[in-house]
């Protein structure tokens, strides 16, 4: 008996040792744009992952004339016909990009990452990737030349997979309403802080969480600091762990 404890015990410290490894692996990269001269410039992106349309944060953005480059799942967009409207009659604003088919992290062994199950082989990660495209190309939209996975977090070899189908990978730098489930008063603080060169990751698909209202509210004092918005296309991004190189 005392050595098939022996064994159990031995046995579940490996796999404890493999699977801390195995989150080892994963990375969440960031992402800058290229300071310029003047009072400083932001890039402001924006989740849209699943569900609804935050309209709190859309209205504000047509509002303000503030630009936004907005990742959108097909699954979002199945669903957000509307919403797609408001954005593609104003292109001098909005620029949307690939956020994926299903919404699943490119990850490609399989475990999960916030609760979410990853994709979990290399065929599945490019299959998520590729149908996010497909989903964007029915709207008419230009070809996507970025891609941000769920949960943001990769496997260094999806990160190189996805850079081979000719796709920037979007990091950040603020993460501005930690994945919508921030409160409004902290979402705002953490957008504000933003400064000349930053990129903020929030979400626009939560219309029922208070997040929303800090996102507008972070993005009013921005404005009022003289900061300039652009989109990811506009600007020269810099991303670490070979997602933009």
């Amino acid at each position: 008996m005392r050595l098939f404890q022996k064994h159990f015990c031995a046995v579940a410290i490996w796999l404890w040792a493999v699977s801390a490894s195995n989150a080892q692996l994963l990375v969440e990269p960031t992402l800058h744009i290229k300071a310029e001269a003047g009072s400083g410039r932001v890039a402001l992106t924006l989740d849209a992952c699943g569900g609804k349309t935050d309209t709190r944060i859309l209205s504000a953005l047509v509002e303000n004339k503030i630009t936004a480059t907005i990742f959108v799942t097909g699954i979002w967009l199945k669903h957000n016909a509307a919403a797609v409207a408001i954005m593609r009659a104003h292109p001098e604003l909005f620029e949307l990009e690939n956020h994926g088919g299903r919404h699943v992290p490119a990850v490609d062994t399989p475990q999960k990452i916030y609760g979410i199950r990853s994709a979990g082989s290399p065929e599945a990660v490019l299959a998520e990737v590729e149908s996010g495209a497909a989903a964007l190309a029915v709207t008419g939209e230009p070809a996507p030349k970025w891609f941000r996975g769920a949960t943001a977090e990769y496997s260094p070899s999806a990160i190189a997979m996805i850079r081979k189908l000719g796709f920037k990978i979007a990091g950040f730098s603020i993460n501005g309403d930690g994945g919508s489930l921030l409160g409004a008063k902290e979402t705002a603080r953490r957008i504000a802080a933003a400064k000349d060169g930053d990129v903020i990751i929030a979400h626009i698909n939560q219309p029922t969480h208070t997040a929303g209202e800090g996102v507008v509210q972070g993005l009013r004092a921005l404005k009022a600091k003289g900061l300039t918005f652009v989109r990811l296309d506009d600007a020269d991004g810099v991303g670490d762990e070979g997602t933009t190189d």
